[in-house]
């Protein structure tokens, strides 16, 4: 990708800007005792947590049928909405970078697949939901990612063409979706992906292996 400063940049949220996955696999623990189903292990649903609740419950909550699943989600969402940053952070470098980005004047946004509801409430305990020019979540659009729809949605908001955009994120639907909405991709290797080089065949223009990196990819610096 060449290095040249975007019109604006979004961003996907879990695993893309905040380390989310402790809160969310604490709320699955909690729905757990209350169904008084039996302690397992949950480290392994840490690599699921870009791929929010129904990712979560289905692996963590792997015992029961999918219409029962189905039926508890609405309890996690409570559980979840209510202690949704208590050990979750912004991963390091991401302050310096959404604060580069404001100091040369180029807004971002997120684009994530986390409801609305959900999203606003991460937004406001991260010190964000100020700051960003645009939030389009998983219930904004008739389709999420990996459909275009959000982030041409983004792009409409903001009132840029597309082909100025870089969309940023840890997951192959964050790289479809902005590819196949004209977008430049970057995809974060630093977030929740399955297995170590998954991102190396999302076809992400490039592939960033911290958030520090974004600086130069940005052309945020001499």
């Amino acid at each position: 990708m060449n290095v040249e400063r975007p019109a604006a940049v979004l961003f996907d949220l879990d695993g893309t800007l905040a380390d989310t996955a402790p809160d969310l696999i604490a709320a699955l623990a909690a729905l757990r005792q209350r169904l008084r189903l039996p302690d397992i292990d949950l480290a392994p649903l840490r690599r699921l947590a870009s791929r929010g609740a129904p990712a979560i419950l289905e692996a963590g909550l792997g015992e029961l049928h999918a219409d029962e699943r189905l039926a508890h989600r609405p309890a996690f969402i409570e559980l979840y909405h209510a202690a949704c940053w208590v050990d979750s952070r912004p991963f390091d470098g991401v302050e310096a970078l959404l604060d580069a980005l404001e100091r040369r004047g180029i807004r971002w946004g997120v684009v994530t697949n986390k409801i609305e509801r959900l999203a606003i409430a991460v937004l406001e305990q991260a010190g964000w939901s100020g700051r960003l020019a645009c939030l389009i979540a998983g219930d904004t659009t008739a389709r999420p990612k990996p459909a275009p729809d959000p982030v041409l949605a983004a792009c409409t908001r903001l009132s840029v063409a597309p082909e100025t955009v870089v969309f940023v994120g840890d997951d192959e639907r964050d790289v479809l979706a902005g590819r196949a909405a004209g977008t430049r991709t970057i995809a974060a290797d630093w977030g929740y992906l399955p297995e170590p080089g998954a991102s190396l065949h999302w076809g992400a223009d490039v592939i960033a292996d911290r958030p520090d990196a974004l600086h130069v990819l940005l052309g945020l610096v001499p």
